[in-house]
């Protein structure tokens, strides 16, 4: 395994996702029964509707809409921030009963999974995948191989610890990942409604996130844009509606931000 790159795809997602918000938005303030109501919105355009139901805040209705992500090459360090959005459901690669020990590549063999002109560390010696920051690999080439030198060592302390602990499965691999780093790579089923994204995308799309989910916020962004367009339109961070929130603590580039973000 050894470094890996984020990987986000956009598994399922409520089918006319548009169209069941509109009929949920309608419901509200319409004496028609349900089939009527169906036919109505299936026979024109709910864009111009839609809009003004965001720019009215009224939001309850796009919780009707979910979207399922399969996400790959995130850390832990990721995981421990993505869980604290509570309207959400995870589904996530356990290292209790996954061992981080994975099987070795045949000698000379490269990994599909390092960045492009490397081979990885992840040859004979099988190092679990993790996740190098994006500052250490500015720091130039000295600097990534002293991070995987110490991954490689974290791996031989937990191939150590699971010798010690009997080699014996789950009941090994659960007190032996305790030496494994946030850096460890895992995997993840990620679902939200259209509303929890609004909000997840306001906090980590924006300049002030740590760079790993501020990343990740801006794919699901990406893939979720182009099947709801009209929800998602002014989607991102709090400064593309109005002044930054942050305060002292702004990144002082709001002009940029929105620039980015519509084109995105």
């Amino acid at each position: 395994m050894g470094a890996k790159r984020m990987s986000v795809t956009l598994l399922k997602f409520t089918p006319d996702p548009q169209e069941i918000v509109a009929m949920g938005a309608k419901l509200c303030y319409s004496g028609a029964d349900i089939e009527a109501l169906k036919q109505g919105i299936e026979s024109r355009d709910q864009a111009p509707f839609l809009e003004r139901l965001m720019d009215f805040g009224h939001l309850s209705p796009i919780e009707h809409a979910s979207f399922t992500f399969g996400v790959e090459g995130v850390s832990r360090s990721l995981l421990a921030q993505i869980t604290r959005h509570r309207i959400a459901s995870f589904s996530v690669k356990s290292q209790r009963y996954v061992p981080a020990t994975p099987a070795a590549r045949p000698a000379g063999k490269a990994d599909p999974a390092a960045p492009e002109g490397r081979e990885g560390p992840a040859g004979e010696d099988g190092v679990f995948g993790y996740i190098i920051p994006p500052r250490i690999e500015a720091l130039g080439p000295e600097a990534v191989r002293m991070f995987e030198s110490q991954m490689r060592q974290i791996q031989t302390w937990y191939d150590e610890w699971v010798e010690k602990l009997g080699k014996n499965g789950e009941t090994s691999f659960e007190d032996a990942r305790f030496i494994l780093p946030n850096a460890a790579e895992t995997k993840m089923l990620v679902t939200m409604n259209a509303r929890e994204l609004l909000h997840f995308f306001t906090l980590r799309c924006c300049n002030r996130a740590q760079w790993e989910i501020r990343a990740l916020a801006r794919e699901m962004l990406k893939l979720v844009k182009p099947v709801a367009p009209v929800i998602f339109k002014k989607a991102g961070p709090a400064c593309l509606k109005g002044p930054c929130p942050e305060g002292k603590m702004s990144c002082g580039k709001s002009e940029e931000v929105r620039r980015e973000y519509s084109n995105l």
